[in-house]
């Protein structure tokens, strides 16, 4: 497998729409229940945050706790493993500032809210 590959892997966990917000939720708030989720991604559906959701589980980034009760109440956290992720996504968002900083020294406070035509 090339380094290429592995990069992609990691990519295949992070990129969307939804999954970096989800993640970035549940790093701030710890253990949330679905519907804390939605309230907290109000443009998100029920179906995207169900899929979003299993696929982080699947690759055990997250903990889903169900418990048997009625109504049914389930939770999600990050798990152990998926604390590893902390610093990886600390350094996009340093990033991600840094570059809305430079975006506006080059092109003003305007430049974060509208990409030039292209021609």
């Amino acid at each position: 497998m090339s380094t290429y590959c592995k990069f992609e892997t990691a990519l295949d966990i992070l990129v969307g729409k939804w999954k970096p917000v989800i993640l970035l939720r549940l790093f701030a708030n710890g253990t949330m229940r679905f519907s804390e989720l939605q309230r907290a991604i109000p443009d998100i559906t029920k179906k995207m945050l169900t899929q979003q959701l299993r696929e982080l589980e699947y690759h055990d980034i997250i903990h889903r706790e169900v418990y048997q009760q009625i109504p049914p109440k389930v939770e999600y956290s990050i798990t152990e493993y998926g604390q590893r992720m902390t610093p990886l996504l600390q350094a996009m968002n340093d990033w991600g500032e840094g570059h809305l900083t430079h975006l506006i020294e080059l092109y003003g406070e305007d430049s974060t809210t509208e990409l030039p035509e292209r021609s």
